[in-house]
């Protein structure tokens, strides 16, 4: 799953994100493959990460003032170019436009292995919550997911790979697999998936997260576990999903939101 959107790219070529591109990872992707449009009623804990105003990732709100998202979506950025739009289904149009005031960054993100991949945005202003605006719940510190439990994943990621990303909202459902197996998925390629990550695939493949979808919500039981991270190709049977664990990374939301 996730190979540089078009977008990033551009940022790329004019030297933006320079930085990036010595990534040893695939960059996440952040599409749904294999899922069905969806209402933010239904998930309004869902939100858009803009860049200058235009969609780069997703993420999480966690309470009126934070959002979680992945740190290879913030890398190379500073909160003044940041905002979020939330509150609508609709990718780049609706809802509101948030400030982020304040970007925290995980100390300890490895743009080479993707570890740590999370970072909080505290908002210049509280949102006021309502039918399409609510927070998600958060797991308790290494909150362990059954291994087979379905897991929905959000987003607005292209549709196939290297697709047209959709306007609507789209959400996907996928078993959580062990990280022996995951481990052994991308032992092939020489990459590690830590202790800080969960996976998440069909043994066929065919459903997934992939571009567009970075930084967005893997949830079980309405309980935020896992942000869309990385992996190679979208929806491949040879390669899960892997996301950021929530629960293993818990103390550090705790430790800036004092959620």
């Amino acid at each position: 799953m996730f190979y540089i959107t078009l977008f990033f790219t551009l940022l790329l070529s004019i030297g933006i994100f320079a930085n990036q591109q010595l990534r040893m990872y695939p960059f996440p992707d952040g599409r749904i493959v294999g899922g069905e449009p969806i209402n933010i009623e239904d998930y309004p804990y869902q939100v858009q990460l803009l860049y200058w105003e235009l969609h780069i990732c997703g993420g999480s709100i966690i309470s009126s003032r934070y959002i979680v998202t992945a740190a290879h979506c913030t890398n190379g950025t500073v909160a003044s170019e940041l905002s979020i739009r939330y509150g609508t289904s609709i990718r780049n149009d609706g809802g509101d436009i948030a400030q982020v005031a304040t970007l925290y960054q995980h100390p300890e993100y490895d743009e080479e292995t993707a570890d740590f991949d999370i970072s909080l945005l505290k908002l210049g202003e509280d949102l006021l919550f309502a039918d399409k605006v609510q927070p998600i719940k958060l797991p308790r510190l290494n909150e362990a997911i059954p291994v087979g439990e379905l897991c929905v994943v959000t987003g607005w990621g292209r549709l196939e790979h290297n697709g047209v990303p959709p306007l609507q909202l789209q959400a996907v459902r996928i078993p959580i697999i062990t990280l022996e197996q995951c481990r052994e998925a991308y032992a092939v390629r020489n990459l590690t998936v830590s202790d800080r990550m969960i996976c998440a695939a069909y043994p066929s493949g065919g459903k997934d997260a992939c571009q567009g979808d970075s930084g967005g919500p893997l949830v079980v039981d309405d309980v935020l576990f896992g942000i869309v991270s990385w992996g190679i190709g979208c929806a491949d049977p040879n390669f899960p999903g892997v996301y950021a664990s929530v629960s293993a990374l818990r103390s550090y939301i705790t430790e800036i939101s004092g959620i």
